[in-house]
């Protein structure tokens, strides 16, 4: 299928509109559909939260009559299974559009494909493939979590020019712009997990929670804690939001403290006497997790990046020097060669404030 201008131009506004739910869907996929009649836009919607109407169902409202005989651009292949609201593709049929647009296919099992053969057995038209990078990209944790069984992982880190995140003494608030700051409010807000470890916690007390106006979910706060030394009294625990820990200990008497503070506590499958990192992102499948984004030090960081783990860097580099005596980004094992180097993809690069913002994707 050879798709026209126009058909480019209404997609484009679909994943527009799939953005709005950027902060808000999950652990659902980010979707936005328009509805064009004659050459004209009668009906727009995007999904805002899981449980609430889909994007279809919302642009079907808004068109009403007019959507028979109309085109309908979706993001995502309409759902075909019952959920938490009924299936989508019900209502376009019953709707008698003429043809539907699809980004890409949902890699659901419960959809994949299926959307589309209820659809073409209804007769109305179907074409698939238009900016599917586009929406892929949009909902890359969604995609990881169901064809891959594991989330989606972006490691953030602040740095000097000279790629160091702390003083020898362990201070680094702040080595990087409150521009930068900012700009990390929205990479959380968008996560569904924030993982970090005890040693952030014990060394900055961190928050660890999103501060952005107008945005109302907030990402599970993941620490991992092999021994539970979090301290019940952790700003963690006075700020909104979950916070589970994962461990290996059997200590009860600090994970009752925990538990009192408010803390979910597991324990994770054990490597070498500390939790499991594979295990820790299998089991953050099961909590629908999607995409994690890991604020930590250099061991956890280091550890997650050894472990191929990591699929995308997020790093903010500071107009500063620090000097080889004070802390790097990630503690590795030394390499004997230098075809044992992590090779990256750099994906974005731009100015945030003072700071320079790189994103690169893991090679492995």
């Amino acid at each position: 299928m050879e798709f026209t201008a126009a058909d480019v131009r209404y997609m484009a506004r679909a994943l527009e509109l799939a953005e709005k739910g950027l902060y808000s869907t999950d652990p659902n996929p980010r979707v936005g559909c328009v509805i064009v009649r004659n050459e004209k836009v009668v009906g727009e919607g995007w999904h805002e939260k899981a449980g609430g109407p889909h994007a279809e169902v919302v642009a079907l409202a808004q068109a009403d009559h007019q959507a028979r005989g109309a085109t309908v651009y979706v993001t995502l292949e309409p759902c075909a299974h019952e959920g938490l609201t009924p299936p989508c593709v019900h209502g376009l049929v019953n709707a008698k559009v003429s043809r539907v647009v699809i980004a890409m296919l949902d890699p659901n099992p419960l959809v994949d494909s299926k959307g589309v053969a209820m659809l073409e057995k209804a007769g109305i038209e179907t074409d698939v493939g238009l900016l599917a990078a586009e929406a892929e990209r949009l909902n890359i944790g969604f995609v990881t979590r169901m064809r891959e069984k594991r989330p989606w992982v972006r490691a953030k880190a602040g740095a000097s020019a000279d790629g160091r995140t702390a003083l020898a003494n362990g201070k680094s608030q702040w080595i990087t712009s409150r521009q930068s700051r900012q700009d990390v409010q929205r990479w959380r807000a968008r996560s569904s997990a924030i993982v970090s470890g005890v040693g952030t916690v014990l060394a900055d007390d961190p928050s660890l929670n999103v501060r952005l106006e107008g945005v109302e979910r907030q990402p599970l706060r993941v620490i991992v804690d092999s021994h539970l030394s979090t301290p019940p009294d952790a700003k963690l625990f006075r700020t909104d939001g979950e916070v589970l820990i994962v461990t290996v200990s059997d200590d009860t008497g600090a994970e009752d403290a925990l538990r009192q503070a408010g803390a979910q506590v597991v324990r994770i499958k054990s490597e070498k006497g500390r939790v499991s990192l594979p295990g820790l992102m299998e089991y953050l499948v099961t909590r629908g997790v999607n995409e994690v984004f890991v604020e930590t030090g250099a061991t956890l960081h280091g550890a997650m990046l050894d472990a191929g783990l990591v699929d995308e860097l997020l790093i903010y580099l500071a107009p500063a020097v620090l000097g080889d005596t004070s802390r790097g980004m990630f503690k590795l094992p030394p390499l004997d060669d230098l075809a044992e180097k992590i090779e990256l993809e750099w994906s974005d690069v731009r100015r945030i404030g003072p700071d320079i913002r790189l994103m690169a994707r893991v090679k492995n």
